[in-house]
């Protein structure tokens, strides 16, 4: 793996906390109400990221 490979998959992970945090913190303020609706539309922005590409993927270091 290049660094640039590296610093793509680093990006990605960091993306994708951010993506669960937010996930997370919107289904807090609304009491979980919208779920189904929030994980729908994080997955169409990860997809659309193409950060759902290595989901089924062990993490490297």
């Amino acid at each position: 793996m290049g660094i640039f490979d590296k610093f793509k998959s680093q990006a990605r992970n960091k993306g994708k906390q951010g993506s669960d945090t937010a996930e997370e913190r919107i289904n807090e303020r609304t009491g979980g109400k919208y779920e189904d609706q929030v994980d729908s539309g994080q997955q169409r922005v990860e997809g659309s990221l193409g950060m759902d590409r290595d989901r089924e993927r062990p993490e490297q270091q």
